[in-house]
């Protein structure tokens, strides 16, 4: 296996595993912020989502070589801070954002679910198609100086922490155990 397959694979497997947490929340509930616990699950996908867009753009202006290569799909996410019905909002979902107990914010549920899936399929094939050369290169991140390969590595990191999230507020829910 290659480095780019096994990011790839890990990034897909990211996706499969936080869709284990997402059993039982539907529109009904997908925004339900319980106390003590900071985000709710509409606000985990759309910020992973977000945040993985960010992470294949880099890659594939690396490609590119094309300063233009859109950061986030326009048909998933809207400019500000006001979502639709199938589409998050940026400034909503970004970091440091706060979640709203709001389903009119947020897509509904299988809407979220499919934005998640869509950038864990673009940031798998970003990784799939970059080069050595790419994967090694320096970024920044942030405050952070990195390669692309290690900030594909954090993003990993960063879903399995937001199905963390997912998999606390379930059991604050009231939700039967995935492992039942």
């Amino acid at each position: 296996m290659t480095p780019q397959s096994v990011l790839s694979e890990a990034v897909l497997l990211s996706k499969s595993l936080t869709a284990r947490y997402l059993a039982g929340f539907d529109d009904s509930n997908h925004t339900t912020q319980a106390p003590g616990l900071p985000n709710h699950t509409a606000w985990c996908l759309g910020h992973c989502a977000f945040i993985m867009h960010r992470i294949a753009e880099v890659i594939e202006r690396d490609l590119s070589s094309l300063p233009d290569v859109p950061m986030i799909p326009e048909s998933e996410f809207l400019p500000g801070d006001v979502g639709d019905r199938s589409r998050f909002a940026i400034e909503a979902v970004a970091f440091k954002s706060d979640p709203v107990d709001d389903a009119s914010l947020y897509p509904p549920m299988a809407r979220c679910v499919e934005i998640y899936n869509s950038a864990c399929d673009r940031l798998a094939a970003a990784a799939r198609a970059a080069p050595d050369t790419s994967l090694s290169r320096a970024i920044t991140w942030g405050a952070l100086q990195t390669t692309a390969f290690a900030i594909i590595l954090r993003m990993l990191f960063h879903n399995g922490f937001h199905a963390g999230q997912i998999a606390d507020l379930r059991r604050v829910l009231g939700f039967k155990s995935i492992f039942a």
